[in-house]
């Protein structure tokens, strides 16, 4: 897990909702944004890897962007917003581990024809006969 917060800018703006006089003064909203190619952290291949799965969450300046707006003060939203992108980021950059195709047994595949066999028998001495 790698923390990168140094690279990170932040930018408050008025929350929407509810709030009533609390949300027409106050700037709570948080806006954190990463240059992702400008990183010292992270290898030319994690940040493709990050460019990659993230680029729903990033402008066309390769800028990585996610606001919150959950909490009536601001410090906590920049916390809360801090924490969201550092564990976003880890996520992507982790390595998902090729899935290798497998065959089921013989005792799988003997049991299945079994229970289908007797389902069919229950179902076959449900029918009425003359």
């Amino acid at each position: 897990m790698k923390n990168f917060t140094k690279e990170l800018f932040y930018k408050t703006s008025r929350s929407s909702g509810a709030g009533g006089q609390n949300v027409n003064k106050v700037e709570t909203s948080v806006t954190v944004m990463w240059k992702v190619e400008e990183s010292i952290f992270f290898s030319d291949e994690e940040k493709q890897r990050i460019a990659l799965k993230l680029k729903n969450r990033m402008n066309a300046e390769g800028i990585l962007q996610l606001t919150v707006s959950e909490s009536r003060t601001q410090f906590q939203n920049k916390k809360a917003a801090t924490e969201k992108i550092l564990a976003l980021v880890n996520l992507a950059i982790i390595l998902q581990k090729p899935r290798k195709k497998t065959q089921p047994s013989k005792a799988q595949i003997a049991k299945r024809l079994d229970n289908k066999k007797k389902l069919s028998e229950k179902k076959e001495n449900r029918k009425f006969r003359f």
